[in-house]
């Protein structure tokens, strides 16, 4: 139930595993990419995998809900997979779609049906809806399995995970039941000795909930420390990897730079929040006000830091950016940090220019007044300024004395630190970035 991201994704591994799987979505030019195969965002591996399946006839996909209903004798495990987008104005999560999702089912239950969500929702979740479920189908039951996808690495993450987490019935015997379906679904990276824990409902949706947060509070105090190197002059590189190879840390994450975005993450930490102060636990949390507001605060240093560069004012000046999705690897542009820099400088009274490998048809659409360029070379062809903004692998290769001919100025912003300053400086490049120190 439900072929976005998740969804397509999910659906695809699962009929790669041998399973029989219909994909269910109210989205009717998304059914149709695809029952032909298209995936309709960009994610590596899953056009091959969405072709296999659909050749071998075990994957298929409809917007008519109806098409879940299925012999009485079999039992059948329905996945929710839909979006939970943090509400207008508000912090907490929006469930609507995960209840529209779970009431579109109840017709077509049969005893012995196992729902499983995997949908990010706020604690407490799973147990209204497992009472809904039981009321109307008795027999059917309800499991929580939580994602932990990353884009970019989806379809790798769902059939080689590092962690299977279900979240279960209070009754044993119903905890058993619903055990061995996820079991049989799960056969494949069970065999791999992949760690599976089990747990009651609440558990389960906090794992997901509290995992995100940890990954925004290691992202964020990498970023603070980052506007203290910049204080002090101190290289915000060099301390990463001084503090990552404590076993205790570890390097990952640690990646200074312009911050998180994406669809995850930023709503996530909100929603957590939000929840937390409905269970009279908002203190417990306060913290991720200013995990949250670093983050922000990137953004807002990156454009202040562009400004500098040029003087002190963006007024006829041409800015490249580099990267429009929020991450390499993906054409999600939904809480872009790259999208977001670029309009406050379009804002300020630049010529901005975006390109991206795979996201710039979706940043044509949120971001109209922008201007985008397939090529790097004819984006930056009159630049006073590029922005690296997203670390695509090709960014990353380019060559700076080439690029240096095409400019009018040869200044450049890492955002990511993901480029080699000693080679950009060797080209003749004003070299910044976030968190290091100015040559």
């Amino acid at each position: 139930m439900g072929c976005g991201y998740l969804g397509a994704v999910h659906a695809a591994c699962m009929a790669d595993f041998g399973h029989e799987v219909v994909g269910v979505d109210v989205d009717e030019r998304k059914i149709a990419d695809l029952t032909q195969a298209k995936a309709p965002f960009f994610e590596p591996g899953l056009p091959e995998l969405l072709q296999r399946a659909t050749q071998s006839g075990r994957l298929s996909f409809t917007t008519d809900v109806s098409q879940v209903a299925h012999d009485p004798q079999e039992s059948t495990v329905h996945f929710v997979c839909v979006g939970t987008p943090q509400r207008a104005g508000e912090f907490a999560a929006d469930t609507t779609y995960v209840d529209a999702a779970v009431r579109a089912l109840l017709p077509h239950l049969q005893p012995g049906d196992l729902v499983v969500g995997k949908s990010t929702v706020p604690v407490g979740t799973a147990a209204r809806l497992a009472a809904m479920i039981s009321q109307a189908v008795p027999g059917a039951l309800l499991a929580w399995n939580p994602e932990f996808l990353r884009e970019g690495h989806a379809v790798n993450d769902t059939q080689h995970p590092d962690r299977i987490v279900y979240g279960l019935p209070s009754d044993p015997d119903d905890a058993a039941r619903a055990k061995a379906l996820l079991d049989e679904v799960y056969a494949s990276p069970i065999a791999e000795n992949i760690p599976l824990l089990t747990s009651d409902y609440a558990t389960a949706e906090l794992v997901k909930a509290a995992a995100n947060a940890f990954l925004a509070t290691k992202i964020s105090f990498i970023n603070a420390m980052s506007e203290v190197c910049e204080a002090a002059g101190a290289d915000v590189s060099v301390l990463a990897a001084a503090i990552g190879h404590d076993e205790r840390i570890g390097p990952k994450f640690l990646g200074a730079g312009l911050g998180f975005g994406g669809g995850c993450l930023p709503k996530d930490i909100r929603a957590f929040m939000a929840r937390a102060g409905e269970l009279g636990a908002d203190q417990a949390l306060t913290f991720l006000r200013e995990v949250d507001a670093i983050n922000m605060r990137r953004r807002t240093r990156m454009v202040d830091l562009a400004r500098e560069v040029l003087q002190g004012s963006f007024l006829g000046r041409k800015v490249v950016v580099l990267g429009a999705a929020f991450k390499p690897e993906s054409d999600d542009i939904r809480d872009s940090p790259a999208l977001n820099v670029a309009a406050q400088i379009r804002l300020q009274g630049a010529e901005v220019v975006v390109t991206d490998p795979a996201a710039l048809e979706n940043a044509r659409r949120a971001w109209p007044d922008l201007h985008y360029e397939d090529k790097v070379e004819v984006a930056a062809d009159g630049a006073d300024v590029v922005l690296l903004l997203t670390e695509w692998d090709q960014y990353k290769a380019i060559d700076p004395a080439q690029l240096a001919g095409i400019v009018r100025q040869r200044n450049v912003l890492d955002g990511r630190n993901a480029l080699d300053p000693q080679a950009w400086r060797d080209a003749g490049w004003a070299y910044r970035a976030l968190g290091r120190p100015r040559v």
